[in-house]
């Protein structure tokens, strides 16, 4: 890469150097140019989020240069399988290849995973491609009412971290299944009896508010679940342009999900515009707020790229980890 086509970061008053080179919307587009586009507006309508407006321009400007540079990760992690295998004469299969995704509640990181997982299908390489959200390993509302957590949903003390990190040393062990719980966010809580049953796909995304989570002091701290992540991805925004996609979703839930039949948030469903902005607004401070500061953002610095998304959702700065 030349001196003029990237940015190297640095921290003001400290070292000129950086781990991560900033690429703009522009330069990060340019890479795109020998890359396929397999994707139709139709797809991109299908994978959208609620709140999330994803068009194909947008997964032509970002997606397909970033699912080339996955690709050319992936294709690096075979090719040191295959030659440290014939360095120790060992015949065991490689595993899936693993990206973690990681970000606020509302940033877009559900879509970016979606985005991914279908142009990743797409390339020959990597035709099975899995997503997993970790909302499955979050504690069933009964437990977290036992444990006094309900109002801390989404905190990582809420989820069943050791259930979690069993499920990706699994499959990053090369087990032939692997399952884990759902989650619906119509009822809020866990599905008795339903699993997501990952089978050695080529690629793995597993996505999640807390994915990149250093290892917990004690008796646990020798691993974590980013420890076996390929690659991962932070979904960066502005809080302030976060808390306001959250209550945009929120009042869009409210005319939709929230009148369905059995829905937790169905109290919801009839308040005016006025009171669910206020209602919205008070959960983001209480909850998602504290969570994003004290236990999602620090982790940022952890990613292997960070997407920074402005206002309008579309992505506007790259930083890319360095080899």
């Amino acid at each position: 890469m030349s001196a003029g086509h990237v940015r190297l970061l640095c921290v003001a008053g400290e070292s000129q150097f950086s781990p991560f080179v900033e690429f703009t919307r522009e330069q990060w587009a340019r890479l795109s140019q020998s890359t396929p586009l397999k994707l139709t507006d139709a797809d991109v309508r299908a994978l959208a989020g609620l709140g999330d407006p994803i068009d194909l321009a947008e997964v032509d400007t970002i997606y397909r240069p970033l699912s080339r540079l996955l690709q050319l990760y992936v294709a690096g992690t075979r090719a040191l399988h295959q030659t440290t295998q014939g360095f120790l004469g060992d015949s065991t299969s490689r595993t899936p290849f693993v990206i973690g995704v990681a970000g606020s509640v509302a940033v877009g990181k559900s879509s970016t995973s979606r985005v991914l997982r279908e142009m990743m299908r797409r390339w020959p390489q990597t035709p099975h491609v899995e997503l997993v959200t970790t909302d499955g390993f979050l504690y069933p509302n009964a437990e977290l009412e036992r444990r006094g957590l309900m109002s801390r949903k989404g905190f990582p003390e809420s989820y069943d971290r050791r259930a979690l990190l069993r499920f990706v040393q699994e499959v990053k062990s090369g087990a032939p299944e692997v399952a884990a719980p759902v989650y619906s966010h119509l009822t809020y809580d866990i599905v008795p009896g339903e699993q997501i049953v990952v089978r050695r796909p080529d690629v793995l995304i597993i996505e999640g508010l807390n994915v990149l989570q250093p290892a917990r002091a004690g008796k646990d701290a020798s691993l974590a679940v980013s420890d076996f992540f390929d690659f991962s991805i932070y979904v960066d925004a502005r809080p302030s342009d976060v808390k306001r996609w959250y209550i945009e979703r929120f009042l869009q839930l409210r005319r939709t999900a929230f009148s369905t039949p059995g829905a937790y948030f169905a109290r919801y469903a009839d308040l005016d515009d006025d009171a669910a902005r206020a209602v919205a607004g008070t959960i983001w401070d209480s909850i998602n707020a504290p969570n994003l500061i004290e236990n999602v953002a620090p982790t940022r610095g952890r990613a292997t790229l960070v997407l920074q998304k402005s206002g309008d959702h579309s992505m506007r700065k790259m930083r890319l980890r360095k080899l």
